[in-house]
């Protein structure tokens, strides 16, 4: 947990100075503020709409308000991140949440707008090609506009970015691993197998899915999400299903992400969305049926 904890610290340091040093070389570039808001809306008629028209043959407004929906699941998916609920485990008191919410809050909104102009100020800068990677873009930027050092720097954030949740999640699933299945008392070498092991695991993962890494990593989101939400969600609320019910919860979801990811209309919506719904679907039918215990008061 600790190990998790400090080396997301500091590469969320290098990952919000490089994306704002990026975003200030690029308006700068431009010609400042004014003329880059203007070079924006002159790149299509809807480029900047906050709500365009239809998305994936959706129709107004079903198409933008399917997306925001699909998002503000993918929000609640949070719960079901191991790597990051450890954080919350690890406050030494309920009143220190207040303190941790401002602090992840006013990072990530701070990063995410930062993100998001520096990819819409990506289409001034870079020529539009078929065959160019989207996921490229900003390295390719940083080469275009800065000297090697802070290119470095760049590469840096971008890197620390994929890193901090794959260190993380890969730590986190090795003390699963050791702790929970393999008993308190370890010895180092079984440990530092676990580990390896995992790793090993992940690469595989990683090599034989797709090549676009934003859509391998949204869709982890959504299987983390959807497998292990509905089922927190059940416990806070008091009650307690069986040890079947709750790994059918688990499995329905998961394959329901899986189906949701083959249908072409859809995969520009969060699969995690489906999930979540399809695992409450099973507890209720599970509570129905006599497979929950009585609900406990919380």
């Amino acid at each position: 947990m600790r190990a998790a904890i400090w080396t997301d610290a500091a590469q969320a340091i290098v990952m919000i100075v490089a994306m704002f040093l990026m975003l200030w070389v690029a308006v700068d570039h431009l010609g400042g503020l004014s003329a880059t808001w203007q070079q924006l809306n002159q790149v299509s008629p809807d480029y900047m709409d906050v709500w365009p028209g239809a998305v994936v043959g959706l129709a107004s407004p079903w198409g933008p308000t399917l997306f925001i929906v699909g998002w503000l699941f993918a929000g609640f998916s949070v719960i079901g991140q191991p790597h990051i609920m450890i954080r919350f485990m690890s406050l030494d008191s309920a009143a220190s949440t207040n303190r941790a919410r401002l602090y992840y809050y006013a990072w990530y909104v701070a990063f995410y707008l930062a993100a998001n102009s520096v990819g819409l100020l990506s289409r001034l800068l870079i020529p539009e090609s078929d065959s160019f990677d989207p996921e490229l873009a900003l390295p390719t930027m940083a080469l275009d506009l800065l000297p090697p050092v802070l290119v470095g720097l760049v590469l840096a954030g971008v890197f620390a970015a994929t890193i901090s949740t794959g260190d993380s999640l890969v730590l986190t699933c090795s003390a699963a691993l050791t702790e929970d299945a393999m008993g308190k008392t370890q010895k180092l070498w079984r440990v530092k197998t676990a580990t390896v092991t995992v790793v090993a695991l992940a690469l595989g993962i990683a090599l034989s899915g797709p090549q676009n890494v934003f859509d391998l990593v949204v869709v982890s989101w959504g299987v983390l999400g959807a497998t292990f939400a509905p089922l927190l969600l059940v416990y806070i609320f008091g009650y307690r299903p069986g040890e079947g019910l709750a790994f059918v919860m688990v499995l329905a979801a998961l394959v329901a992400v899986y189906g949701w990811t083959r249908i072409p209309l859809l995969t520009e919506y969060y699969e995690g969305m489906f999930g979540i719904i399809v695992g409450l679907a099973v507890f209720a039918l599970g509570r129905m049926l006599g497979f929950c215990g009585p609900r406990k008061r919380v």
